[in-house]
């Protein structure tokens, strides 16, 4: 037991002397910038960026190495801003410039396609494994070794490496091949996809002739009645002093109507 907080209370010294140092660093490189002397600050806060690389390369393809490259950027940049006589602690404060250098980068770099992570894993454990399968066998392994080494079903890895080919999306003017008589004809796939603007007028258009010629088939008054409450925006009194009968007939010739109008427009 004794022996386990020496360890901790060593752990303890050693961060707080390595705070102190930094700091002391920090503020000579305040009063004179130097290549060597930032090289030297970053080489001992690089435990940071190695904390922050290895938290998001889970969550990315892009391997280790490139994220903490990236995080020593974030690191050189939180060295030339920080400000030791406004008295924040270095790390907090390199910590978001480490973590932004990388998320930055991922975000310029990602698909608009997202992969389920669990295809993730499999892909880049399927190409491990496929260097090594490749190097014993002597050839290219097949899907059926690669999933049975991995120990997943081989629609499971066939479905990841599929994932990979889609990872990109494909452009709209993409040109799509013809056969037959139209081969010769050039055409996008942005041609060939539905416009749903279009559509969506197109059915409001076709919806509104459906619904002129349900209202010609009504009895007259009840049209109208219709035709001034929902279509001019009159309210039921008002429609009631138009056509001269009591608000009550409106009311009741409006269920009328518009129960007549549901059958007509489902036929």
């Amino acid at each position: 037991m004794a022996r386990r907080l020496s360890g901790v209370q060593g752990k303890e010294v050693s961060s707080v002397q390595l705070k102190d140092q930094t700091l002391e660093l920090l503020c000579r490189y305040r009063r004179q910038p130097s290549i060597p002397l930032r090289n030297r600050i970053a080489e001992l806060n690089i435990g940071l960026v190695r904390q922050v690389a290895h938290r998001l390369c889970r969550q990315t393809l892009v391997p280790y190495e490139d994220l903490e490259q990236l995080g020593c950027l974030g690191l050189i940049r939180a060295i030339e801003r920080f400000a030791p006589e406004q008295g924040y602690a270095f790390s907090s404060f390199a910590i978001p410039y480490i973590r932004g250098e990388i998320l930055h980068y991922l975000r310029d770099q990602s698909s608009l396609v997202r992969i389920p992570r669990r295809w993730q894993c499999l892909q880049r454990q399927g190409q491990q494994i496929h260097a090594q399968l490749s190097t014993h066998l002597g050839r290219a392994p097949t899907d059926q070794e690669i999933a049975d080494q991995m120990g997943v079903p081989l629609r499971d890895w066939q479905a990841a490496k599929l994932s990979q080919l889609n990872f990109s999306p494909v452009s709209l003017d993409a040109t799509i091949g013809s056969t037959g008589y139209a081969a010769d004809l050039s055409m996008t796939l942005g041609e060939i996809l539905p416009d749903q603007k279009e559509q969506s007028q197109q059915q409001m258009e076709q919806d509104r002739n459906q619904l002129h010629r349900a209202l010609s088939q009504l009895e007259g008054q009840t049209r109208q009645i219709l035709e001034f409450i929902f279509l001019q925006n009159l309210t039921r009194k008002q429609t009631a002093a138009q056509i001269g009968v009591s608000p009550m007939t409106i009311t009741r010739r409006v269920q009328k109507g518009l129960a007549q109008l549901t059958v007509l427009m489902q036929d």
